[in-house]
């Protein structure tokens, strides 16, 4: 490859932004209010007054939460129980109106600015963190996109004011704000109105904010009963670039399979987790070892001993780490190479200064020259050949959709690629020989897979049915629930979708093009036929249990009590010959020949 190297390692700031933004240290926790506007707007309108409840004994906020628990903390049992029961409480007497709810709004005449004041307590609530640490986010859901319509003057220009400016407040102490429209049917909301000043949009990103708030919310409706995985680091690594030349990675597991959660043993009286514990046991003396195991190797009549460090020494055959070995061109990696998901890597200079830009100038030079990286890593466990992918960050209105990287594809061995076997053309007449498929039959056929062809299709578009119904039951137990919840199997086909008439023709016409005109006579004379067949071969079966128990005097066996000594196809036997159920043990069959012979 010819490079230029002042050109790769040239500090481009406008192109490595993304790459800057992405090496920061990711939050590890997340703190999130839920700002739900209770303003008429939202609810039939009720003649109910408002009430407040929060720490700051502000109007116009209600904080929800439960006895035993603090304002901002993991959701508990209770809580979502509680939470739960808000809309049948509203349904039956108002409840939820007269406790929780606004008649009124932002009235004119009236200094009291219930938005502001929200705005405030979720600000207190968020207070605890260092932002470096943890993610802070208020989510606003309303449906009002003009909360201070009703206002005018002089006053109505301070409250937007003051309202923007606790909002800006709130960001510099690395709170963001993020807006949820539920827009009213034939009324969409209008951002422009208020709302953009507050978060801040301008140009493009307002005509752009309400596509991509409408698919924030499908997407926070979709994960709502989804487990979330963190994209947290799994390890780092050191990637050895040439000789002398190192650089820092970091790898990331964006894909794992989902598993119902690990078993914990509980004790049966204090219903505490146990905790296993192993111990060695000295054969000679009965003691308790205490020192730690010595290996050793027989040689010449000796045992050579080992410790555990030399072991690991003779056993390592690398560091552990990822060597690079080569590029190949794009086109020559398939898609049978991946084994299993894939390990993202992205750069850090957390302990190599520079790391980042090395990782620039590689990633955009496989991209540009379309090749991928051949290296080698692992353990002395477990040693592999890896693929390494570069990939360009795609970005969308919503925000990042891949981030830029690189793809560690762990690479098969020879002997575990198994390559089809070519059937063996044999010489046959033309009465014998292989049925083979028609151009019309083809073409039906073809007809038939595009109409049952599933447009977009991703597995991700379907649950499995058996971690739903687990989770499910967890959840009915934790929230005490009489009733265990259906789930919905999305993996059994759509009787609905193969019922339409397009699907039914093509269908038809397949079959009429493989079995004819009259194949559904033919199925139902097919039918009667293996019917016919089947009596054929119970009736023998009868016969011959019949001739067969009559070789034994069955009276005088069960007289004498030697029933038992029959093999149990013997006793099975004289069951068949009188029509008696064959099922169950030995002590069931003679049982029944007992009864039978009436003793």
């Amino acid at each position: 490859m010819n490079l230029d190297p002042q050109g790769l390692f040239r500090d481009h700031s406008d192109s490595d932004d993304e790459f800057e933004l992405e090496k920061e240290k990711d939050p590890s926790k997340e703190m999130v209010v839920y700002l739900i506007d209770a303003s008429p707007k939202m609810f039939d309108l009720v003649g109910n007054d408002k009430e407040k409840k929060n720490l700051q004994d502000l109007n116009g906020v209600f904080v929800f939460n439960v006895n035993d628990r603090e304002f901002l903390d993991q959701p508990t049992a209770k809580l979502i129980k509680e939470f739960s029961c808000i809309e049948a409480l509203r349904n039956l007497a108002g409840t939820f109106m007269s406790n929780i709810g606004s008649q009124y709004g932002i009235i004119p005449g009236s200094r009291e600015n219930s938005l502001y004041s929200a705005l405030w307590v979720a600000q207190a609530l968020l207070r605890k963190g260092s932002p470096k640490y943890v993610s802070k986010r208020i989510l606003v859901f309303t449906n009002e996109d003009n909360p201070f319509g009703n206002i005018t003057g002089a006053a109505k220009t301070d409250m937007i004011r003051t309202t923007v400016q606790r909002a800006y407040d709130a960001q510099e102490m690395g709170i963001s704000i993020e807006i949820l429209p539920l827009s009213i049917p034939n009324e969409p909301f209008n951002v422009s109105h208020f709302y953009a000043d507050l978060i801040g949009l301008e140009g493009d990103e307002v005509a752009q904010f309400l596509p991509s708030a409408v698919e924030r919310l499908e997407d926070m409706t979709d994960q709502l009963t989804k487990r979330i995985f963190k994209k947290r680091i799994v390890r780092t690594i050191s990637f050895s670039i040439a000789e002398g030349i190192n650089i820092e990675v970091n790898t990331y597991a964006l894909i794992r399979p989902a598993l119902p959660g690990s078993v914990t043993w509980l004790d049966s009286v204090t219903n505490l987790s146990l905790k296993a514990e192993r111990s060695f046991i000295c054969a000679d003396t009965g003691a308790l070892v205490h020192e730690p195991p010595k290996r050793f190797h027989p040689y010449k009549n000796e045992n050579v001993k080992f410790s555990v460090d030399e072991l690991s020494e003779i056993k390592r055959i690398s560091n552990g780490h990822l060597c690079l070995l080569g590029f190949k061109p794009l086109d020559l990696l398939k898609d049978y190479h991946n084994l299993k998901p894939s390990t993202f890597i992205f750069p850090t200079d957390e302990a190599i200064i520079g790391s980042t830009k090395i990782f620039i100038a590689l990633h955009r030079s496989m991209l540009q020259l379309k090749r991928f990286a051949l290296a080698f890593y692992g353990g002395s466990a477990n040693p592999r050949l890896v693929a390494l992918v570069a990939q360009d960050g795609v970005t969308s209105s919503s925000g990042q959709v891949e981030p830029p990287g690189m793809h560690m594809i762990y690479l098969p061995f020879s002997d575990d690629i198994r390559h089809v076997e070519e059937a063996v053309q044999l010489q046959t007449t033309a009465d014998a020989g292989v049925p083979h498929a028609t151009d019309d039959q083809i073409k039906k056929a073809s007809v038939l897979m595009k109409r049952m062809e599933l447009k977009d299709f991703s597995v991700c578009q379907f649950a499995n049915p058996a971690l739903q119904r687990h989770y499910g039951i967890l959840q009915a137990l934790a929230l005490g629930e009489d009733e265990m919840p259906d789930i919905k199997d999305e993996t059994l086909p759509d009787e609905d979708g193969m019922a339409r008439p397009t699907i039914v023709n093509a269908l038809e016409d397949f079959k009429i093009a493989v079995y004819g005109e009259n194949h559904d006579l033919e199925e139902v004379s097919s039918k009667k036929s293996s019917g016919t067949d089947a009596s054929r071969k119970r009736k023998a079966m009868v016969e011959a249990a019949v001739e067969s128990a009559a070789n034994h005097d069955w009276a005088d066996l069960a007289d004498n009590g030697k029933l038992k000594d029959l093999t149990v196809p013997e006793l099975k036997n004289y069951l068949t010959a009188h029509n008696i159920p064959v099922t169950g043990k030995k002590e069931a069959l003679i049982s029944r020949i007992l009864t039978h012979l009436g003793r």
